[in-house]
Parts: C-alpha cells; sequence; structure tokens
C-alpha cells in the first residue's frame, strides 16, 4: 500500500516534535495520517521543513495564529519552506485522489494568509487550540466525516487500485492496465483528480517505495534510481540519509 513519507526531518535539529497519528478505521482510504508538528523551545535558527513530493492534499491548521488555515498540495519535486523559529502546526494528508479540486481548490506549498474560503477551518483550528494532539484528532475526523458527506473528499477506486498493486507496476501503461482504463482515460481521471499526469505521478510512487526501503523499486538500474531521486529531492539517497530523518 501506499504510505507516503511526507518530510524529511533535519537530524541537526533536536527541538521539534514530529508526530504521526492514524485516522479512526472509518476514514482510513480517505485520511492517510493526522501530523503534529511543533517547535519545544524557540529555535536558535529558522527552520527549513524539507516536503517530499507525495501527491498528497493537506489541510494546514496553524496554531500559533488560528486565523491561518487552508487545503495546499505539492508539487513533483522537492520543496524547502522557512517556517521560522517558532511554529506549531496540526495537519489532515489526504491521500492522493481524494480531494475534489473543482469544489475547494487548493494552493502549493507553504500557507501563510488568513483563511477566507467557505470550511469551518478557523472554527476548527480556534477549538484546537491547546488540545491534546489525541482530542484535537477527534475533532479533525469530525470535520472529515462532514467533508465526506459533503462530497469535499470522495474515495477514489482508481488511486485506491493503484496502490493495491504497486509492486505489479513499472510503467504508466502498466497503470492503466492495472485499472481498466486506456492511457488517455487514465491521463484525465489522474490530472482531475490528483494534478499530475501518470508519469509524474508514478515518478512520486517510486521515489516513496525508495523513501520506504525499496531502493530500486521500478527502476532500470542503481544509476537511474539516483539521478531520479538526486532530480525529485536535491540529494543522492546517501547524502540525504546523512542530513535527515524520513
Amino acid at each position: 500500500m501506499y504510505d507516503p513519507k511526507g518530510n524529511g526531518k533535519e537530524k541537526s535539529v533536536a527541538a521539534v516534535t514530529f508526530v504521526e497519528r492514524e485516522p479512526p478505521a472509518h476514514l482510513q482510504g480517505v485520511v492517510h495520517r493526522y501530523l503534529h508538528l511543533k517547535t519545544e523551545d524557540e529555535l536558535a535558527e529558522p527552520y527549513r521543513f524539507h516536503a517530499l513530493p507525495d501527491a498528497c492534499t493537506y489541510l494546514v491548521l496553524d496554531q500559533l495564529d488560528p486565523s491561518v488555515a487552508g487545503v495546499t498540495r505539492l508539487r513533483a519535486e522537492s520543496e524547502e519552506f522557512d517556517l521560522g523559529r517558532r511554529f506549531h502546526y496540526v495537519n489532515v494528508r489526504f491521500l492522493p485522489g481524494v480531494w475534489q479540486y473543482d469544489l475547494v481548490p487548493a494552493a502549493f506549498g507553504q500557507l501563510r494568509q488568513s483563511y477566507s474560503g467557505e470550511l469551518p477551518l478557523l472554527e476548527l483550528n480556534r477549538a484546537i487550540v491547546g488540545r491534546p494532539f489525541e482530542e484535537a484528532a477527534d475533532l479533525i475526523s469530525d470535520l472529515v466525516v462532514r467533508l465526506l458527506e459533503e462530497g469535499v473528499v470522495a474515495r477514489n477506486p482508481v488511486t485506491a487500485q493503484i496502490f493495491q498493486n504497486l509492486d505489479e507496476i513499472k510503467t504508466a501503461a502498466d497503470m492503466a492496465d492495472c485499472v481498466g482504463l486506456s492511457p488517455r482515460q487514465l491521463q484525465r481521471r489522474l490530472k482531475q483528480s490528483t494534478g499530475f499526469a501518470p508519469h509524474d505521478f508514478l515518478k512520486i510512487l517510486r521515489l516513496q517505495m525508495a523513501l520506504n526501503g525499496a531502493d530500486t523499486w521500478s527502476y532500470a538500474d542503481q544509476s537511474h534510481f539516483i539521478h531520479s531521486f538526486r532530480r525529485a529531492t536535491g540529494y543522492t539517497p546517501g547524502k540525504y540519509a546523512l542530513k535527515f530523518d524520513v
């Protein structure tokens, strides 16, 4: 199954807490993880958050400024965000393909502006300020259920089938065969539901499988893997492992 790694935590910075929590059973297949990212003390230097390409959509809640919230996603290459020396975020990582962008668009990258959309994100953000992460996750689950009922998120049988058969998929053509679509149909469905063409979607899946220990999964050879990994992250696999924990 698809188990995305959303970020690489710098090994040299110890005073940052990053916690992942699984969603309740009735939300699995829609939500991958609830995330908690905060500084324990003010850092000596601004923290560079290394966001890995994962094809997921994120609901972001800034606990230090409850007016800042929103929906965001990443691109096919890694991005680095300057979070400053003090921060506290609670996020939801939705699985690829479940967020309905035609109903609620998503921004790219880091959110800094006050939220002005129609989702009840500011109410939720204020409600979870100061609560333990476990209690916050329960309130977030209530919102996700509401989003399911309203059709803002929906289970995606195409991406679900791809995730269940990752080991057999080596090319975009394999992906189309797996889900019983023509290459053109797959192109349209993936672009609409994930924002990625099949080639880029597969590139992200390859990278994520590599981060989970399948070093050369779906790559022609070791040099191809190293080249692709460096293009996506800016690091060779060896240098990445020295600098970051995932």
